[in-house]
């Protein structure tokens, strides 16, 4: 009777556990995320590098290039980095405002530059006097003239001598260039961030495949081994049906696995331009490499000489002082200066070359509030530019910072996470043992084989958060498209 109700209870305990299991594989990944959190494991944080790009932005696109070869591609890091740089949505977008930005000093600065034009032109005119006011004719003059021609050609030029005003607009466009180029940059490391981020998700989920079929192989043969026990009377039915519920959880784990490397495999491709429907897959594995030679100070040091975004910041905080400065200047006298010469006769057999030059002096004495409005208009924009280059400034020591937070926490997480592996694998050989010798049930194995399991996706997860970690200090110090492929190992 004592033997009936234990096998009951633990048949109840073993149906409630494949329950839960189930439902932990069948939870979407943010929820599944959230309870692995719960139970001590280390979930990738691709939300730190969601804050940075967007979930709708540009950098998740591209534009798609050529045609699909029909052979399965290799892909190694470091061509999904240069043709992320070439493709990438963000990056194009990001140079197409670069050369509005140059349109726009073009535009300032034509109104510096002699504006030179030239026309000829044939006349044919009859005129009657009487309609010019001439009531009483004079004897022997017509009424009537012509019709008679006049031919005319003729270049005239002009420019202002003196424009302060202008002057200054160009001085700020030139800046707006320099920043907008800035911008470019900073916009080529977001790519590079986006395209490590998809790359190293990748390789995260093939390590999860390879541990998931690994897993499911132990299963099998647990539950290969439980069956052949429970045919010899040596083994209960309880024993075989929990080896089975593991076996099947393994199965679901490596479906969803599977999955979700797809869609991963899909979005690197989305971010580095391949054709739709190429086949690749990745051939860098990037392991653990720790990152050595980088401190604190330097990276910080680093960041403030060369991070683009705070170098573009700089330069339109200028470019906002000079726009007031211009704004002001509207209330200055101007000096434009124009010539014309040209040729004009009956026919150009009978024509005689005139010429004529002038300057003006324009002295503003009253424009209403034109000039207060556009003054108050510059000072609004240079204080919100100067606001913003200081909040750029305490942002980049924000993400230095957080970047050797993550960096440090990250490197012990990955020697905590390798150490559990291998203690997890022993305790699962040591329960098998046990089983195989009819010590225990298999229990044991069960929750052995689920601890290896765990501790699997925790170094997987941790070591991905390493990678990360180091690709967002490059970026953080502004040097991510230079120094990224070298911070990974590669070459």
């Amino acid at each position: 009777m004592f033997r009936t109700q234990s096998l009951d209870t633990k048949l109840r305990q073993i149906l409630l556990a494949s329950m839960l299991i189930c439902a932990f594989v069948l939870l979407p990944q943010s929820l599944r995320a959230q309870a692995a959190s719960t139970q001590g494991q280390l979930v990738p944080p691709a939300s730190s590098v969601s804050v940075v790009l967007g979930t709708q932005s540009p950098y998740l696109g591209s534009v798609p290039t050529g045609a699909p070869t029909g052979t399965v591609l290799r892909l190694s890091l470091s061509d999904a980095l240069d043709r992320g740089l070439k493709y990438n949505l963000g990056a194009i977008e990001s140079d197409v405002r670069t050369r509005t930005s140059r349109a726009d000093r073009l535009r300032s600065l034509n109104e510096l530059l002699p504006n030179v034009s030239a026309y000829i032109s044939q006349t044919i005119e009859q005129v009657n006097l009487r309609a010019l006011g001439l009531k009483i004719p004079i004897a022997g003059f017509p009424i009537i003239v012509g019709p008679f021609g006049i031919q005319d050609a003729r270049g005239n030029v002009s420019q202002k001598l003196f424009d302060w005003s202008s002057v200054e607009n160009l001085r700020a466009s030139n800046d707006r260039v320099k920043a907008a180029q800035n911008s470019y940059k900073s916009s080529r490391d977001l790519v590079v961030l986006a395209v490590a981020n998809a790359y190293l998700q990748v390789i995260a989920d093939t390590s999860t495949i390879e541990s998931q079929q690994a897993q499911l192989s132990t299963s099998q043969a647990l539950y290969q081994r439980a069956r052949d026990q429970r045919i010899a009377g040596v083994a209960a039915r309880i024993d075989e049906l929990r080896a089975q519920v593991e076996m099947q959880t393994q199965q679901q784990r490596l479906i969803a696995a599977q999955d979700q490397r797809s869609k991963d495999l899909l979005s690197l491709a989305r971010a580095i331009g391949l054709p739709a429907g190429q086949e690749f897959t990745v051939t860098d594995s990037v392991p653990y490499s720790p990152l050595e030679g980088v401190s604190l100070d330097k990276a910080l040091q680093d960041a403030y000489t060369n991070r683009p975004d705070y170098l573009s910041a700089q330069l339109e905080a200028r470019a906002a002082g000079l726009s007031r400065k211009a704004a002001v200047a509207e209330n200055l006298p101007t000096v434009t200066s124009s010539a014309n010469y040209g040729d004009i006769g009956p026919n150009f057999s009978h024509s005689h070359g005139t010429v004529e030059a002038s300057a003006s002096v324009n002295i503003p004495i009253f424009q209403g509030t034109r000039v207060k409005a556009d003054v108050l208009q510059a000072d609004a924009a240079m204080q919100q530019r100067q606001a913003e280059l200081e909040d750029i400034r305490g942002r980049i020591d924000q993400d230095v910072r957080s970047a050797f937070f993550d960096l440090d926490s990250a490197s012990e997480l990955v020697k905590v996470a390798r150490s559990n592996t291998d203690l997890a694998r022993e305790t699962l050989a040591q329960a098998q043992d046990r089983f195989s010798s009819g010590v225990t049930d298999n229990i044991e194995v069960v929750q052995a084989q689920e601890s290896v399991s765990s501790a699997d996706q925790a170094f997987i997860s941790s070591l991905y958060a390493f990678n990360i970690a180091k690709v967002q200090l490059a970026r953080a110090a502004g040097i991510a498209e230079q120094a990224v492929k070298s911070y990974l190992g590669g070459k």
